[in-house]
């Protein structure tokens, strides 16, 4: 891969410019009761808090502020679970382009009426028997739209890294710096974005990915050296993570940017949702809650005493979902 296919840090920092006054700067959270569970010190970053419910705005925003005036009118196509097509939709309505967004007919239906709000169209399809990237290049040709990838995009990655930005400047405002830092990963264009921003404002930080047992493509690739992917028709009730595989351009930064991976049960996510509530107040999605999962289910020996970083990166569930976990 030629290197110019791969963000930098100054294309984060010029991301940082497109999102100001879009995405808002989310909180770093912190309770006595999950620094006990974990033990470790944990400064959680609540993007569960961002506009349209999740990280994503920062890519969709930075991608799609990119298109060309006279190529607007066509619109974008993306596919995605839930996160990302809310983010492209609401950052298609602000820049006055028109969306249509691929979903699985099993995403949650907070998510697709979040696009629907936005004035974004709503395809879906069937997990087991369609691609989603087949019918969205196929709408995309119909109509001459931009096709808006979830991840594995320089723009997009570069805008997820904003928050690893905003992460890094508010840990050293606070005199504060991260020893290690978790993020969930499903293709990875958070946790790499991330990772560029804290290898330039906090290179001593280690970034450990965070994945649901029998999905940990990421854990076993860095393990590996080179991309695996998961068997078909593997599932969690991470919806918002459970990609194939890492992709091409984000394996090639996360090979050399992270650490290594942490897997979590979905028992061990629910407990993250329900601690989140408890002692933040904050409402976790499943995928959201993974990073949180891997820090208070015990850390490994390397991290325990230390300063962690966490990020909860959405928080898009169904009310009769988040109360079953609560109540469970």
């Amino acid at each position: 891969m030629t290197a110019d296919a791969l963000p930098t840090f100054d294309d984060v920092l010029s991301a940082a410019e497109r999102v100001r006054g879009v995405a808002r700067e989310t909180p770093v959270l912190t309770h006595g009761a999950l620094d006990e569970m974990a033990g470790g010190s944990l400064f959680i970053k609540a993007e569960c808090l961002q506009v349209t419910g999740s990280f994503k705005i920062r890519g969709a925003m930075n991608r799609l502020s990119q298109i060309p005036a006279d190529q607007r009118a066509a619109g974008v196509v993306a596919f995605s679970s839930g996160n990302h097509a809310q983010g492209v939709a609401r950052a298609a309505r602000l820049l006055g382009m028109p969306a249509l967004i691929v979903m699985p007919s099993d995403a949650p239906r907070i998510k697709v009426a979040g696009v629907e709000a936005d004035g974004g169209e709503v395809r879906l399809y069937d997990r087991e028997t369609e691609s989603r990237e087949e019918i969205a290049a196929q709408i995309a040709a119909e109509r001459g739209a931009v096709v808006v990838p979830s991840f594995d995009d320089k723009d997009i990655i570069a805008g997820q890294g904003t928050a690893g930005l905003e992460f890094a400047r508010q840990m050293e405002q606070a005199d504060t710096p991260l020893d290690h830092l978790i993020c969930c990963a499903g293709g990875g264009g958070l946790i790499t974005g991330v990772a560029l921003a804290m290898e330039h404002l906090s290179p001593d930080t280690r970034i450990w990915a965070a994945e649901p047992a029998g999905h940990d493509d990421w854990a076993r690739s860095l393990e590996a050296g080179d991309i695996r992917a998961n068997a078909p028709g593997t599932r969690s009730i991470c919806d918002a993570i459970l990609t194939p595989a890492p992709g091409k351009i984000t394996f090639a930064l996360g090979k050399r940017l992270l650490s290594g991976g942490l897997v979590v049960s979905d028992e061990d996510v629910r407990g993250a949702m329900q601690a989140a509530f408890r002692y933040l107040k904050i409402v976790a999605e499943p995928g959201g809650a993974a990073a949180l999962a891997a820090a208070i289910k015990g850390l490994p020996d390397e991290m325990r005493g230390k300063r962690i970083g966490v990020l909860v990166t959405g928080g898009n569930v169904d009310a009769e979902k988040f109360a079953a976990v609560l109540t469970g």
